[in-house]
């Protein structure tokens, strides 16, 4: 028989091991589930992680790699900090939404005024609208002891609707024809989030996701506030006769990641996308709670599952285009990615025991 048996303390070689066993358990299960759709499994597996790499287009799909995990980094970096600490912040992809609505209309309400300023304005709103969105989780929490996970998540479809009522009316494009959404905001010069190097997929929300890889590796290794980030995950308890104010640390931890999720919004609505509309909303907040546990919550490793899973969508994309498979088979493949390390994750706490059936 066999039976689970708690390790005396988490094994550190399961822990870095489970992320790679986990990829490699979801090419398998994904070979099998495009088998199932009539599609040559590794054909499908090839298309989605060589070809955008090493394919006959690869070199203009390469750049789409930053374009694609910037968004995921920087969002799985906020959240990061948070599930240290267990303060599961699920509503990661509202903040992104209303960060990308305050950002773009902070640049419109100059148009069509070019001025060096607007793009900086344009950041500190972003960046103020996904704290404030994520305040409110935190403030709920903090004062009447709610769930930050339900709220959180409710709170997703309410930046939705509002996302929908700007794109039909007050962010509307007047010269639109009655079309919804707003103005294409790269064709307006001051508030275009352009590419810092031509052809490179490198513009400044990519910048900042590097930047904040870094500091979030300095604040957890470096600073006391890291360092109360992970007591207070790791033993809450000890957490609090240390002296770690959990309401504090509640608001700074909601604060942190609703302003890195509402400026990859800003970014992303003013580089990218372009634009205010309907469908800005592509699911990177959600993806993002992927990335962060891919990445095992390490700064470091998140950069690495965002670029990975900006892999899977660029080459979902040429799967669907190439293939005929269909957007809902790439969409489950890259949530099989999360169930393989959650049941992979096991074995860093518990090690599998053979026993002998006891008779009867």
């Amino acid at each position: 028989m066999f039976k689970l048996e708690r390790r005396p303390t988490p094994s550190q070689r399961w822990a870095y091991m489970t992320p790679l066993l986990a990829v490699v358990a979801t090419m398998i299960a994904g070979g099998f589930l495009f088998a199932l759709l009539g599609k040559n499994p590794f054909e499908a597996i090839r298309t989605i992680f060589w070809d955008p790499l090493f394919g006959e287009h690869a070199f203009y799909y390469r750049p789409q790699l930053l374009v694609k995990g910037g968004p995921l980094i920087l969002i799985a970096i906020g959240l990061s900090l948070g599930f240290r600490a267990g303060i599961w912040n699920i509503g990661a992809e509202g903040q992104y939404i209303i960060g990308a609505i305050c950002g773009a209309g902070a640049g419109l309400a100059f148009y069509p005024l070019q001025a060096w300023y607007i793009f900086p304005i344009m950041i500190l709103a972003g960046a103020v609208g996904g704290i404030l969105w994520a305040m409110i989780p935190a403030i709920l929490k903090v004062r009447f002891g709610t769930n930050e996970i339900l709220v959180s998540l409710m709170l997703v479809y309410v930046a939705e609707q509002l996302l929908a009522s700007m794109s039909l009316g007050l962010l509307r494009n007047p010269e639109g024809h009655g079309f919804p959404g707003s103005r294409n905001l790269k064709e307006y010069a001051s508030a275009h989030n352009a590419e810092i190097i031509t052809g490179s997929g490198m513009h400044w929300g990519i910048v900042v996701a590097f930047i904040a890889v870094i500091f979030a590796y300095i604040l957890l290794n470096r600073h006391m506030l890291g360092f109360h980030i992970k007591l207070t995950g790791q033993a809450p308890r000890a957490a609090r006769f240390a002296g770690v104010n959990p309401s504090r640390l509640i608001l700074i931890c909601l604060g942190a990641s609703g302003m890195l999720a509402g400026l990859a919004g800003m970014f992303e609505v003013s580089g990218p996308a372009g634009q205010i509309s309907i469908d800005f909303n592509t699911g990177y907040g959600f993806t993002a709670i992927i990335v962060a546990f891919l990445g095992r919550l390490h700064p470091v490793g998140i950069l690495m599952a965002g670029l990975l899973m900006a892999l899977t969508y660029i080459g979902g994309e040429i799967a669907q285009g190439q293939l005929g498979l269909p957007a809902a088979a790439i969409q489950l493949f890259q949530g099989m990615l999360l169930f393989f390390l959650l049941a992979v994750d096991l074995l860093t706490n518990f090690q599998i025991r053979l026993t002998k059936r006891e008779a009867a």
